[in-house]
């Protein structure tokens, strides 16, 4: 006896067929264009479609899905949005230290850019909290009717929608709606923002985010949440991270498995791994040691320094990051071990330092 899964292939918001495609007993969902829903129903003895046309017609549709391994409403990660006690160190850091610029500030916030296109990348908002903590992680809409997509799918994976799409009256404008995942996540969805004429790259200095990997006290809730309220999917899973894609960077958002769910890093992408070196040496001269580094992760390929900033905000520069496609087959736990006494590709650094562990801990989301 089989199952079978009865696909509704949808291009343009009109049907282009309906095929069905045997599943066996254990109904193990395969990996489908994200413009495509289906659902399993009752065994049958016979396939609803014994001459294959329909089956036929789903092959055709699926050759002219673009990109069917990112996500069809979210194009990117932005930026991510810190609340901070007090503004003028923080400035002199990430100018200064960390190599951002600036690009624009209001009375209580800073908004900093790095050498790419994004408006910002990074922002900080005075509050009365004496600790950092998490307003937003941003991501950009692949389009505007993305924007009541999103609200939709997140209702439905049971999130809620804290506000509705509207105007952003904050420099970099747009429009965009802030949606929370049932752990409290804060995840805005922005369209329409403005751009910056990208510099030319600038060895020892960041282009844009790499990636954002929060904390999650059940990261398997957390994937699920993120692949069916906004489309991303799973690239590669360890024993302690899943990795989650949007586009064709191996990873944009990352969920740790562990007993929180507080921010674990940011990662700011570099142009090459001599920017990533150098990048250590110059936080180290400011006073700001290599936590984790240098090395190169398995998951992703990217090369890392870790360090601990202000405030005990964890961040990372990276470079290098794998960029997949369609053909990209995700790993489990199995598939990334490494040998006695090595913690990443290159086996040079010592582990993570305990003073990293307790900070990946320690700055949470606003509540809400």
């Amino acid at each position: 006896m089989s199952l079978w899964l009865v696909l509704r292939v949808q291009l343009n918001d009109s049907i282009f067929a309906i095929a069905a495609i045997s599943m066996g007993s254990g109904c193990h969902r395969p990996k489908m264009p994200s413009a495509v829903s289906c659902c399993c129903r009752a065994s049958v003895d016979t396939p609803p479609d014994p001459g294959g046309k329909i089956a036929a017609l789903y092959v055709i549709a699926r050759r002219r899905l673009a990109l069917t391994h990112a996500s069809s409403t979210i194009a990117g990660l932005r930026s991510v949005a810190l609340e901070v006690p007090e503004l003028a160190s923080l400035e002199r850091f990430f100018t200064e230290v960390w190599h951002l610029g600036i690009a624009a500030r209001t009375e209580n916030a800073i908004y900093f850019h790095a050498t790419g296109n994004d408006h910002h990348v990074l922002s900080v908002h005075r509050a009365a909290a004496g600790v950092a903590r998490i307003r937003n992680v941003t991501l950009r809409a692949r389009d505007q009717v993305a924007l009541a997509k999103v609200a939709q799918s997140a209702l439905s994976a049971g999130g809620r929608v804290l506000s509705a799409a509207s105007p952003v009256d904050e420099p970099g404008g747009g429009v965009s709606m802030t949606i929370v995942d049932p752990h409290g996540r804060i995840l805005r969805v922005i369209h329409g923002d403005e751009r910056r004429a990208a510099d030319a790259p600038q060895r020892d200095r960041p282009i844009r985010l790499a990636h954002a990997v929060l904390n999650s006290h059940d990261c398997e809730a957390s994937r699920m949440f993120l692949e069916q309220a906004l489309d991303f999917s799973l690239s590669d899973r360890t024993r302690i991270m899943a990795f989650m894609r949007c586009n064709s960077d191996h990873h944009s958002i990352a969920f740790g498995d562990t007993d929180n769910d507080a921010l674990n890093h940011v990662a700011f992408l570099m142009p090459d791994v001599d920017s990533v070196m150098r990048g250590g040496g110059r936080m180290r001269d400011a006073g700001f040691p290599i936590e984790w580094g240098p090395g190169r992760h398995g998951p992703g390929n990217n090369a890392f320094n870790y360090f601990i900033g202000p405030l005990d905000i964890v961040i990372e520069y990276t470079a290098d990051v794998q960029q997949i496609d369609d053909s990209y087959q995700a790993g489990g736990p199995a598939n990334w071990k490494w040998p006695p006494g090595r913690v990443d590709q290159w086996g040079i650094s010592a582990p993570p330092s305990e003073r990293l562990k307790a900070a990946q801990r320690g700055v949470s989301f606003v509540g809400v």
